[in-house]
C-alpha cells in the first residue's frame, strides 16, 4: 500500500464516491493525521467532496459509562438495517492522557452490526480532547456522507463535558440513563438534560422493567420543568431494551417524527447552519492556539516561569499573550 502523502486528491475523491471502504478509512485517516504534509491533502479532499455531503441524518449518543451505548447502537443499527439505510457509527473512544493510546475496541463490542455490509464502524482515539470529540469528527462525518451513508452516529465516551461537542455536530441528541442506581436524577446535570431531544432508559427488562418504567415517569417529569427547545420539539422519555428489542422501533419513529417536525419549520437547516458557524469559530480558536503554542519565544517564556518562584497567573499570561501579537504586529 502507498504512503497516504503519495496519493492525490483524485484517488481519495473517486474511491469516496465509490463507496471503497478501504480508501474511506484511508481518507479518515488523512484527516485525523497531524502531520502538515498530510494536512494539505486533506482540506483539499474535504473541498472536493463537500457537493456530496449534508444528505445523511446525524444521531449523538451520550450516557454515563455502563448504560449500554454500544449494545444500544448495535440494536438500533440492525433496526437502521432493515429500514433501508447506510449507517456509519462514529465511536470516539477514550485516549490516555499519558500514553495518548486508546481502546479502540468498539467493533468487537458490535459484532454482529460491524459485519453489515451497509454498516462502517470507525473508533476513533479521543487524543485527549474535550470529552473525546475531535476536529477531525466533523470532517469525518463529511466523508462518510459523501461515501453514500445517510444515518451517522456519533458516541460519545460519556464522561461530562463532551456532550456539548456532540451537540455541535449531530441532529438529534440522545441521551441513555440508567434505573434503580439510587437517586435518579443525582449527578445529571441541567445543561445535559436541556440538550437532550430525548432521553431513554436503557436495559428496562426482566425484573429492572418496573424500575425502568418509574425512573421514566420521574424524569419526564424533571423534563417538564426545563426551558422548551429552541426548535419547540418537546423533549420524548422512553424505555428500552437492546437484548429484547422492545421500545428500539419506537426510538427509531420518535427520530423520524423529530426530523419531519424540524424540517417542517426549517429548524434542521437553520441548525445546520448554526453549527457550521459554531465550528468555524472553534476552528479559529484552536489554530490561534496552535500558533500562539508554536512560538519558540513563547515556550521559552512559558518554560522560565514554569520554574521561577513566583507565579503571577493572569497578568503574566496576559503579558506574554500582548507580547507575543506585538511581535507578530511587526
Amino acid at each position: 500500500m502507498q504512503p497516504l502523502n503519495t496519493k492525490d486528491t483524485a484517488y481519495y475523491t473517486e474511491g469516496i464516491l465509490n463507496g471503497d471502504i478501504a480508501i474511506l478509512s484511508q481518507a479518515i485517516t488523512l484527516v485525523e493525521s497531524q502531520k502538515e504534509a498530510h494536512q494539505g491533502l486533506a482540506q483539499r479532499l474535504l473541498e472536493a467532496i463537500l457537493p456530496n455531503t449534508g444528505k445523511s441524518f446525524r444521531l449523538g449518543i451520550t450516557g454515563v459509562p455502563g448504560v449500554g451505548k454500544s449494545t444500544f447502537i448495535e440494536s438500533f443499527g440492525k433496526l437502521l438495517v432493515t429500514k433501508g439505510h447506510k449507517v456509519a457509527v462514529l465511536a470516539i473512544d477514550p485516549s490516555s492522557s499519558k500514553s495518548k493510546g486508546s481502546i479502540l475496541g468498539d467493533k468487537t463490542r458490535m459484532e454482529e452490526l460491524s459485519v453489515s455490509k451497509n454498516v462502517y464502524i470507525r473508533p476513533s482515539p479521543s487524543s485527549g480532547n474535550l470529552g473525546g470529540v475531535t476536529k477531525s469528527t466533523y470532517e469525518t462525518i463529511l466523508l462518510c456522507e459523501a461515501a453514500g451513508y445517510d444515518f451517522i452516529i456519533i458516541e460519545t465516551v460519556g464522561v461530562g463535558q463532551s456532550e456539548i461537542a456532540v451537540s455541535k455536530i449531530c441532529d438529534f441528541f440522545l441521551l441513555l440513563m440508567l434505573a434503580g442506581a439510587g437517586d435518579e436524577l443525582q449527578g445529571i446535570k441541567r445543561g445535559i438534560m436541556e440538550m437532550a431531544d430525548a432521553l431513554v432508559i436503557t436495559k428496562a427488562d426482566g425484573d429492572n422493567l418496573i424500575k425502568a418504567k418509574a425512573a421514566r415517569s420521574e424524569y419526564a417529569h424533571a423534563m417538564h420543568l426545563l426551558q422548551a427547545s429552541d426548535s419547540g420539539w418537546i423533549t420524548r422519555t422512553q424505555v428500552c431494551s437492546s437484548l429484547t428489542n422492545e421500545g428500539i422501533d419506537e426510538i427509531y419513529q420518535m427520530i423520524e417524527a423529530y426530523e419531519q417536525y424540524v424540517k417542517a419549520s426549517d429548524f434542521f437547516g437553520k441548525k445546520r447552519t448554526e453549527q457550521q458557524f459554531d465550528l468555524f469559530l472553534s476552528s479559529i480558536d484552536e489554530q490561534l492556539k496552535q500558533k500562539f503554542y508554536a512560538s519558540v519565544d513563547v515556550r521559552e517564556k512559558i518554560n522560565a516561569i514554569k520554574h521561577s518562584d513566583v507565579i503571577q497567573p493572569f497578568s503574566q499570561a496576559k503579558q506574554i499573550v500582548q507580547n507575543y501579537f506585538s511581535q507578530e504586529g511587526k
